[in-house]
């Protein structure tokens, strides 16, 4: 933590039972959790919104937080979706960039692929229910924690995420 900084851990963690989310690069290449994450481009009705945390993220010790929230309610399927007319579960979700330069154009470049509806989709979990996941753009949804648990410290995901966006056409 930086000098004057809380040590207070924030947790925003999509994950219910309480493990964390496959790495990355699996999450990339092979969808979450198995599940297959459909085509994107039909992201449900939702919201994106950021703050910034007055804290640091390990592997940028100088720099504060920037916090980005995911809201979508629960809703109805539309024709785009797996199961039109079917209800889906919604989702609330924190993500978490470093807020120094590359932070901040990897958060216009995030909030260009959400408004154009390319972060999440709905999917049919192992359990039977359609609810929202993200697509192959993955998010670091612990602040802390490392690789193994979608945390920082992680040197490559700004690259990485940026070089995600770009083959989806995200400049």
């Amino acid at each position: 933590m930086g000098s004057g900084q809380s040590s207070d851990k924030l947790y925003c963690n999509r994950y219910l039972d309480g493990q964390g989310p496959p790495p990355l690069v699996q999450q990339a290449n092979e969808g979450l959790n198995g599940m297959d994450r459909g085509p994107s481009g039909y992201q449900p009705q939702g919201q994106m919104t950021w703050v910034i945390l007055h804290r640091d993220l390990p592997g940028f010790p100088d720099d504060n937080t920037l916090q980005m929230n995911y809201i979508f309610p629960d809703g109805i399927q539309t024709e785009k979706h797996p199961h039109p007319g079917q209800p889906y579960n919604g989702l609330r979700l924190c993500a978490y960039l470093p807020d120094n330069r590359d932070g901040r154009r990897l958060l216009k470049l995030l909030d260009k692929a959400f408004n154009e509806q390319l972060l999440f989709t709905i999917t049919t979990n192992k359990d039977g229910e359609d609810t929202i996941i993200t697509t192959s753009i993955p998010l670091k949804t612990q602040p802390d924690g490392g690789k193994g648990v979608d945390g920082y410290p992680d040197s490559d995901y700004l690259k990485t995420v940026r070089r995600l966006l770009r083959d989806k056409g995200i400049e």
